[in-house]
């Protein structure tokens, strides 16, 4: 069963998504703050998100950027926030989709689902790479050794899939001419 992250810190709202979402088939949990929102994320590795961007403490841009660092987790903004700069920062920063207050729950249950078989389709060659006891599925961005998860930032997964897709090669660090770092082969 798939576990959805419902941020909202209006709790009639997380309510009305949760029993919504719920009847849909999905297992559900609320928060409603950033901080508590990042938290179960790293914990509980929710499937998808759906989040606020008016929230207290960390607004749900600054939770965005933060679950980008480290998770390709599918984000859905719900949010009162109307004007096109907001959906568009937020699209930018990695939400999947953004639905606006006052909004049909059927809707959100629809987007959800829309969500979801973009991300479950079949994985196309060279999605999913395995070397030795290691599988790395780069749609999901979810990396594991012997059948368990690893947490890896986003830098640190793309380092990791880059060497699993060329096994016994050496990599060599280096700096351009700009001072940044790289590899090559």
């Amino acid at each position: 069963m798939k576990h959805i992250l419902v941020v909202d810190d209006e709790p009639r709202i997380a309510e009305i998504a949760r029993d919504y979402l719920e009847r849909a088939g999905y297992r559900v949990t609320t928060a409603g703050t950033g901080p508590d929102a990042l938290a179960f994320a790293r914990t509980q590795r929710p499937d998808l998100i759906v989040l606020d961007l008016g929230l207290p403490q960390m607004d749900g841009l600054d939770v965005t950027r933060q679950l980008r660092k480290q998770s390709g987790v599918p984000i859905i903004m719900l949010t009162a926030r109307v004007d096109e700069s907001d959906k568009l920062v937020g699209l930018e920063l990695g939400a999947d989709d953004y639905v606006t207050k006052p909004f049909s729950p059927k809707e959100l249950v629809a987007r959800v689902r829309a969500v979801f078989r973009r991300i479950d389709a079949a994985p196309e060659r060279g999605d999913i790479i395995r070397v030795a006891d290691v599988t790395l599925d780069k749609g999901r961005m979810q990396a594991s050794v012997g059948g368990r998860p690893i947490d890896l930032t986003a830098t640190e997964f793309e380092l990791l899939a880059t060497m699993a897709r060329q096994p016994g090669r050496v990599f060599t660090r280096v700096a351009s001419s700009r001072g940044e770092k790289g590899f090559v082969t």
